[in-house]
């Protein structure tokens, strides 16, 4: 089997175990569908038989009662007929039709007009129950000024014959109840109607009928009459008055879509609630007279709750499954897919990685510098793509600034935390040369939002180039070692890591080197590198290393010491990042062509004196006259910024400006014994500003910076030493 068949068949068979896993999720999907629909079907015709068999047991009932009512005025036929002959009974028989029943309001007789005394009189007697008994009305025609002839409960019986039942009413006459009248035509001896006799019935009790024991707990039932008109309606606690309203519109609109249950014939039609619920109200005709309906209203949310849940948690299994089986195909049939787009984000990262590590290794400063006063040799070997330790240094104003930190961790957090930490280092050294204060500056920079609670340690140093006064700070860093013809270690106060504690006071410190003089920094990478038996490199390896170099360059250090690390670590995994920095100390001595110096006091009338100093001193070096006149402006502008600011006002002070001349250089030392202060570190004016938007001083040490190659402050035992530096040829003729 070649290649393209053998891919052929893993394709087909791969389609073929995709297909049925999809079928059988299909068909699992459509016998749930089925499930459902037969279930819904079978509740749906329990519920059509309940609805038949509550709506026939309500109209047995209701009937029930009726019945009784005609059955009482039909066992008086026979009286009735004798009351046509002669009325003196009729008080008793009205009496005692009226105590047949509690919910007989009313009973009555209405005859033909005139039938007793001819003409057109009205006759009706009348008697209600009442708390006292029975009352009576003799002729509640002629009292109440009613002519019952034009009443349905009169006229039908009369002119038909038949009994006949009233629609419900409100009776604004006596009882003031809701009744609803049976009345049946009062035959006389010779076969004629003389009149009727009627039950005023109440219909208080419908609701207790209608009201008692419901298919479900929200159903409720009505009675309606024959044209719809709504007779009893249910209780308040089991109905929402727009439901029933709605329901009565529907029985009555002969254009809403009834549908007949066949086993019943009772009548069905679905609607939507106001609150938007499902419902269905199932009605019916009474047999015989009364016409009336009686209707019972189910909530779908009821009758097939359970039906609905069991969907839900059948839905949610199903949707479980089909969760399963997508896993299932997404597993088979993107696994090449995904192995090989991890491929590509593994290259992707690898390739960020490798960014990061160049920006990183960017980041650390030239090997060589541009002054002939220090050799320096820095080194970092991460212990992955990019790490947290850092070193840097830089020159400003005759100052090598150097620092070396490790950052807690390892990787990226740790390398994003020393970045920002190095680049504050950048800024603040930018215009600041105190180290302690440095790394206060810089701690309070990196405590904000240290959510993370890494921590750095670092050491900064200041190096005044041409004095070798060494000021520096340690905040918790490894000690660095000092080297001379003897090894020792530096003596350092203890200061608590950046990024610990926002307001810690860093306290710094400062001795003086001598030429020829070494100091090795190095982080914990070094000392706590292990080998394959888990024994540390340690310090003592590193003073003996440091002590067979001794004369060496600051290059050649660092390499003997990683040689001697590689050996001892062996195959072992590099476990921390590891950084070194070697300084050493070489001053050179230039041959002094021209010196001179002169004292003056903190008055700006002694201006003119030491710019007569620098004229005649730049005259003897046979400078240019426009060069002259720089130095002479430098100058003053450094001296007026010493009388101005160096000695309280009132105090008088000396001030000592010795002119040194090499052949590579001219320098201008400024010396004044008054208050400390670094002229140096005041920030560049923005010349771009108008001189409303300026803020207020700085242009003096701005214009010397633009005259002089370099300028240079030191605190020298209690003196302010400021140092001007400007490159030249001198030629001597």
């Amino acid at each position: 089997m070649n290649i393209l068949e053998k891919i052929r068949s893993h394709f087909s068979r791969r389609t073929w175990i995709t297909l049925i896993i999809v079928f059988a999720a299909l068909m699992l999907e459509l016998f749930s569908a089925a499930q459902y629909y037969y279930t819904k079907r079978i509740l749906e015709e329990e519920l059509e038989k309940k609805a038949s068999i509550e709506i026939t047991m309500k109209a047995i009932l209701v009937k029930s009662m009726l019945n009784t009512t005609e059955q009482v005025l039909n066992s008086y036929m026979v009286e009735l007929t004798k009351l046509a002959q002669d009325t003196d009974d009729i008080d008793d028989a009205i009496c005692t039709i009226a105590q047949a029943n509690h919910y007989f309001k009313g009973v009555g007789l209405a005859f033909k007009p005139g039938y007793f005394e001819g003409g057109d009189e009205l006759f009706e007697p009348w008697g209600f129950n009442s708390s006292s008994g029975v009352q009576f009305k003799e002729n509640i025609a002629s009292r109440e000024s009613h002519d019952y002839t034009n009443y349905k409960f009169y006229s039908e019986p009369m002119s038909t014959g038949k009994p006949y039942w009233s629609d419900p009413y409100i009776d604004t006459v006596e009882t003031h109840s809701f009744i609803t009248t049976y009345s049946i035509p009062i035959i006389d001896k010779n076969g004629e109607r003389a009149g009727i006799a009627g039950i005023d019935l109440s219909l208080e009790w419908l609701n207790d009928t209608l009201n008692n024991r419901h298919i479900y707990p929200s159903s409720f039932c009505m009675l309606l009459t024959d044209n719809g008109k709504l007779i009893s309606q249910p209780s308040k606690s089991h109905h929402k008055h727009k439901d029933f309203d709605d329901a009565v519109r529907l029985i009555n609109d002969p254009t809403a879509d009834k549908r007949i249950v066949t086993n019943s014939k009772i009548n069905v039609i679905e609607f939507v609630t106001e609150d938007g619920e499902d419902a269905c109200v199932f009605f019916h005709h009474m047999r015989g007279k009364p016409h009336w309906q009686v209707a019972v209203v189910c909530y779908d949310k009821e009758v097939f709750g359970e039906l609905y849940k069991m969907q839900l948690r059948t839905g949610l299994l199903m949707l479980l499954g089909f969760l399963l089986l997508g896993y299932i195909i997404y597993r088979f049939l993107k696994n090449n897919k995904r192995m090989a787009q991890n491929e590509l984000e593994h290259e992707r990262l690898n390739t960020e990685l490798h960014v990061a590590q160049r920006i990183q290794s960017e980041m650390l400063p030239k090997a060589d510098i541009e002054h002939s006063n220090v050799d320096i040799a820095g080194m970092l070997v991460a212990a992955r793509e990019v790490g947290g330790d850092i070193y840097d240094f830089f020159v400003r104003d005759e100052k090598l600034f150097f620092c070396i930190g490790d950052a807690s961790g390892k990787g990226v957090p740790s390398a994003l935390v020393m970045s920002v930490t190095h680049s504050l280092f950048r800024a603040i050294g930018a215009r600041e040369s105190n180290p302690a204060r440095i790394m206060q500056l810089i701690n309070h920079a990196v405590c904000e939002g240290n959510e993370s609670s890494m921590f750095v340690t670092y050491f900064i140093g200041v190096l005044d180039l041409p004095t070798g006064r060494l000021h520096y700070c340690n905040a918790g860093h490894d000690v660095p070692i000092m080297i001379t013809d003897k090894v020792h270690k530096l003596d350092v106060k203890p200061n608590l890591p950046l990024a610990v504690m926002g307001d810690w006071q860093f306290e710094g410190q400062d001795i003086k080197l001598e030429p020829g003089e070494t100091f090795l920094l190095y982080t914990d990478g070094l000392t706590e590198a292990m080998n394959v038996h888990k024994h540390q490199f340690g310090i003592e390896r590193v003073l003996d290393i440091v002590k067979s170099s001794l004369g060496s360059s600051p290059q050649e250090l660092l390499n003997s010491m990683l040689d001697a690390m590689h050996h001892f670590v062996g195959e072992a995994e590099q476990s921390d990042d590891l950084t070194m920095l070697a300084i050493k100390y070489t001053p050179t001595i230039d041959d002094v062509v021209l010196e001179r110096e002169i004292t003056v006091i903190n008055d700006v009338e002694q201006v003119t004196l030491l710019n007569d100093f620098v004229d005649a001193f730049c005259a003897d070096l046979k400078m240019h006259t426009s060069e002259a006149t720089q130095m002479r402006l430098a100058v003053e502008e450094a001296a007026v910024n010493v009388i101005n600011y160096a000695y309280p006002e009132g105090e008088k002070g000396e001030l000592n400006v010795k002119a040194i001349a090499t052949a590579s250089s001219l320098k201008f030392v400024l010396t004044d014994s008054g208050m400390s202060f670094a002229p140096t570190d005041a920030p560049d004016v923005d010349t771009s500003l108008s001189a409303e938007d300026r803020r207020i001083g700085g242009l003096g040490i701005f214009l010397v910076r633009q005259l002089m190659d370099s300028i240079n402050y030191e605190r020298i035992n209690g003196h302010n030493v400021l140092t001007l530096t400007k490159k030249l040829l001198v030629t001597n003729d």
